[in-house]
């Protein structure tokens, strides 16, 4: 009995998570212009989301936001976790809980923050793109920080050094020596600050020019609008990002479980 009710309470869970994103799908291939009444069989909406350059803009828009704030983010929270994880025990606890204070912290107040420090303080031009970068840039840094320190602590911590006895420069030691052994925290990390950037509606809300707008913006206000067709059209794209997350977790645990395998021929 403790199993099936286990196994029940785990399937109305998946259920509770995953209907409603099937009942979307569905609607996305048809004409109905509402979620309540199922019409025609249409493809119309995924015509409308790749031929509208409102759309098709605003999505490309996001997604370079997305990759450049993610590789600045990677490469600041890589930084510092290499620092923090060298340094003194004081030092490196010190920078650790400075870095959880942005991760408990909502992200209106981090929007508002940095909209008041480089917008009106500082003078920073909205326009610039540079307020909503720093602000991407700071939801994500601290996220890679806390991917790459456990592939840290799992390192051996005398490998730099041990590399630059055997005459590397400590340029060579951290690339060829270091960064390799915490690679898959790095990925993990810059996967994790892409997919926060992609989300992100408040900070971005704050702080993106007046003409500039990202998934999460733009759905926003198209909900509030009266254009059904960009509505409709958003489903088709609310399904294609649900199919686009579980092909990347479906290649990743193939990849682990190749991996996995061959460790173990390689062992035999």
């Amino acid at each position: 009995m403790k199993r099936f009710f286990r196994g029940a309470f785990i399937c109305m869970m998946l259920l509770l998570v995953y209907l409603p994103i099937l009942i979307l799908a569905v609607y996305s291939f048809t004409t109905s212009a509402n979620i309540g009444a199922i019409h025609d069989f249409s493809f119309q909406n995924y015509v409308t989301l790749f031929t509208k350059p409102e759309l098709s803009n605003m999505i490309l828009g996001t997604v370079i936001l997305a990759v450049v704030s993610a590789a600045i983010s990677t490469i600041l929270g890589t930084t510092g976790a290499i620092g923090a994880f060298y340094s003194k025990r004081v030092s490196a606890g010190i920078v650790g809980a400075m870095n959880q204070v942005p991760v408990v912290n909502a992200d209106v107040v981090t929007g508002f923050a940095i909209c008041i420090l480089l917008i009106v303080v500082l003078g920073v031009d909205k326009s610039t793109y540079i307020p909503l970068i720093a602000g991407h840039v700071v939801l994500g840094s601290p996220f890679v920080y806390l991917a790459v320190v456990p592939k840290l602590k799992q390192m051996d911590s005398s490998l730099y050094e041990a590399a630059m006895d055997l005459g590397a420069s400590p340029a060579q030691a951290l690339m060829k020596a270091v960064i390799p052994q915490i690679m898959p925290g790095i990925v993990s990390g810059f996967a994790l600050a892409l997919t926060l950037s992609l989300d992100d509606y408040f900070i971005t809300t704050y702080t993106k020019p007046a003409t500039f707008d990202t998934i999460s913006t733009y759905v926003v206000n198209a909900t509030k609008g009266s254009q059904t067709e960009i509505k409709t059209a958003l489903w088709a794209l609310s399904t294609l990002i649900f199919l686009i997350v579980i092909l990347v977790v479906i290649m990743i645990n193939l990849t682990e479980r190749n991996k996995k395998d061959g460790r173990k021929g390689a062992a035999k």
